[in-house]
């Protein structure tokens, strides 16, 4: 359930908050107050898109906030998330916006946009004011129907998809290996030339970069000798001044007078540690150099290796496991053009089978999509006739498709008479702007009924209808409410009557500003709004004697529905 909306600097909404209820929550207000607001607010918190005409003037970031009861469901879902959960298993969603800028949270980590769509998808379901037009697309008529369907249906779908792909990519195999004669020993020849280039370069991995460690080594060696031959002169023991001879001298001259003073001994061991680590160095400086010392065949070959190396590399792969793969790869293409005829017919013969489990799984979920359409098309059926569709007939029509998708070989089409002796007709065909509404508010009914989702909002379902079918319309809406938390934004006091808490959206200006806010009304100020709907300017005793009525007629309703 949304317990509450928080929204700072969006559009003309300075800062607002409004907490809401279970049941029926109805919000109301003049044309031009920004009803519409509220909607958008609560879609741009889940990921609808930013304009920049959005942010309130002067202000440099606008925010807008969700607070949501959680239930298992959204537990597993953060759990799966890798998201925190609060301790009273409450649900913060928000959205700081600026130019250029975004940041999602959830619970107060930072998230993307993805995720947040995937959180949503089990808390909140959206009936924007144009959402009734997508009815006019047999698409839509699919997607409605699947959604009724359940979890088997979904994993009957799932392997469609799957067999789908499987198809798609052996026709999409078969056509790139196809060949001629003439054509399968062009490649035949390449993929010889280049495995033989490969073969006899016996490549061992990791080969390249001691070689071009070794061949730096030899370019600079001249280098290196002289000024290593100068180090050891300067710590050997060849030269007078060297190192080594003075370190040994000192060291005699101490051992003469170490045995006098325990102090000397240790000054002694250091020293003589010192001529040993000296030692060492010499040692290995020698044996360094004596590898400094190459031949010209020794740096030609080097050179050549690498040379060669370097040249697979760049035709073949930036390392030399990479040539290696490749050449891997060309063994595994000339094994198949070697046996071309048996491999094309076992590509054949693998998408034979997986064409036949995809008519098998086609099968499965169009027969699960056909004895969903019949429940479906009755339960529907029954909630247009609430709608004040008297002699409706209605049928979700299952037909199969002249082409396989990755959605099965069904085509699906809501078709529709509301005229007694008229056919069956499709909605494009017959329905106007309010009957669509109304079937869309049937829909989501029945759908509602098979769902989990808490929160359903629907903005202005109440396009086009008046008189008996608005009160139709405000029953319907009740009885959904008693099952799940609906928010409304309407302009008939029939539906505004049977709220169980009334909001007024409302628009105040000054000289240099103006504000949208939202806030609940007390009962009192719920009439004097149901009187301005009933089209009352001012509040006589005679509007608000309608609005009470109304107001009577609708606690009725609940009273014998309950």
């Amino acid at each position: 359930m949304l317990t509450s909306l928080h929204v700072k600097n969006l559009a003309l909404m300075e800062e607002t908050e409004v907490e809401f209820g279970r049941g029926l929550n109805i919000l109301t207000g003049e044309t031009g107050a920004g009803k519409s607001l509220l909607i958008g607010s609560v879609n741009l918190a889940l990921g609808g898109k930013f304009e920049r005409d959005m942010l309130r003037k002067g202000a440099e970031s606008a925010l807008v906030e969700l607070v949501f009861t959680g239930d298992e469901r959204v537990k597993e879902k953060l759990t799966e998330l890798e998201l925190e959960q609060s301790e009273d298993g409450s649900v913060i969603i928000s959205r700081k916006m600026s130019i250029g800028k975004n940041v999602y949270r959830i619970n107060g980590e930072t998230v993307t946009a993805k995720q947040v769509k995937e959180l949503a998808e089990l808390l909140i379901d959206i009936h924007g004011q144009h959402e009734h037009q997508s009815l006019l697309h047999r698409k839509k008529h699919m997607e409605i129907l699947d959604a009724y369907c359940g979890a088997k249906f979904k994993k009957e779908a799932e392997a469609v998809e799957s067999a789908y792909r499987e198809c798609r990519d052996l026709e999409r195999a078969l056509e790139e290996e196809a060949m001629d004669e003439d054509a399968k020993e062009r490649e035949q020849a390449l993929a010889e030339f280049e495995l033989q280039e490969i073969e006899q370069a016996r490549l061992i991995p990791g080969e390249d970069e001691e070689l071009e460690q070794r061949y730096r080594l030899m370019v600079n060696s001249k280098k290196i000798v002289e000024n290593l031959s100068e180090s050891y002169r300067y710590t050997g023991n060849d030269s007078e001044n060297g190192a080594g001879g003075a370190l040994s001298r000192a060291l005699r001259s101490l051992r003469n007078v170490s045995g006098l003073d325990s102090r000397l001994e240790e000054l002694e061991g250091q020293l003589s540690e010192i001529d040993n680590l000296l030692a060492d160095y010499n040692r290995d400086l020698a044996e360094y150099m004596d590898d400094c010392e190459f031949d010209d065949e020794d740096y030609a070959a080097v050179e050549e290796r690498l040379n060669q190396l370097n040249h697979l590399k760049e035709k073949y792969g930036g390392t030399i496991e990479a040539v290696i793969a490749y050449g891997e790869e060309r063994q595994k293409l000339l094994d198949k053009l070697g046996d071309y005829d048996a491999y094309m017919q076992q590509l054949g013969d693998q998408l034979a089978a997986a064409r036949a489990r995809l008519e098998e799984a086609c099968g499965r979920l169009s027969s699960i999509r056909g004895k969903n359409a019949a429940v479906l098309t009755r339960q529907l059926k029954e909630a247009l006739v609430h709608l004040n569709f008297a002699a409706v007939e209605f049928e979700i029509a299952v037909e199969r498709a002249r082409t396989i998708t990755a959605k099965g070989w069904d085509d699906v089409e809501f078709l529709i008479s509301t005229n007694p002796g008229e056919g069956l007709k499709a909605l494009s065909q017959v329905a106007s702007g309010g009957e669509l509404s109304r079937i869309m508010l049937a829909i989501k009914t029945v759908l509602a009924g098979r769902d989990d989702i808490d929160t359903l909002i629907f903005d202005e379902i109440d396009t086009g209808i008046s008189g008996r079918t608005a009160w139709r319309v405000s029953e319907q809406l009740d009885t959904v409410a008693r099952a799940h938390q609906v928010l409304c934004i309407t302009h008939l006091p029939q539906i505004a009557a049977m709220a169980d808490r009334h909001f007024v959206i409302e628009k105040s200006s000054t000289e240099d500003n103006t504000i949208t806010d939202i806030r609940m009304l007390k009962e009192e100020e719920s009439l004097g709004e149901l009187a301005r709907l009933l089209g009352s300017d001012t509040l006589t005793p005679a509007a608000l004697s309608n609005a009470k009525e109304m107001r009577l007629q609708a606690a009725a309703h609940k009273t014998e529905s309950h």
